[in-house]
C-alpha cells in the first residue's frame, strides 16, 4: 500500500512539474498605484492557490475554535448539574 501511495505521489509530482514547465511564460500582475510585477504563470497560479488555501484554513480554524468553546461550555454546564 505504501508503494502505491509513493507511485501516486511521483505521478502527481511529474504532472505538476510538466504543467509548470509548459506554463513558464511571464505574466504581468498589475496592482494599485501603477505597480506591477512580472512572474511566471506557474508561480502566479501557485500563489493564488496558496492564498486560497490560507483563507480556507483560517475559516476552518475559526469554526473549530467556536465549536471547541461550545463543547467546553456544555461540559462545564453538565458538571454543574
Amino acid at each position: 500500500m505504501k508503494a502505491l501511495i509513493w507511485v501516486l505521489r511521483v505521478v502527481v509530482f511529474i504532472a505538476l512539474l510538466g504543467l509548470a514547465i509548459k506554463n513558464s511564460a511571464s505574466v504581468d500582475l498589475h496592482f494599485f498605484f501603477d505597480q506591477h510585477v512580472g512572474l511566471p504563470l506557474s508561480l502566479a497560479l501557485l500563489g493564488a492557490f496558496a492564498a486560497g488555501a490560507a483563507v480556507g484554513v483560517t475559516a476552518a480554524v475559526a469554526s473549530l475554535v467556536r465549536q471547541w468553546r461550545e463543547i467546553k461550555r456544555l461540559k462545564r454546564d453538565t458538571k454543574m448539574e
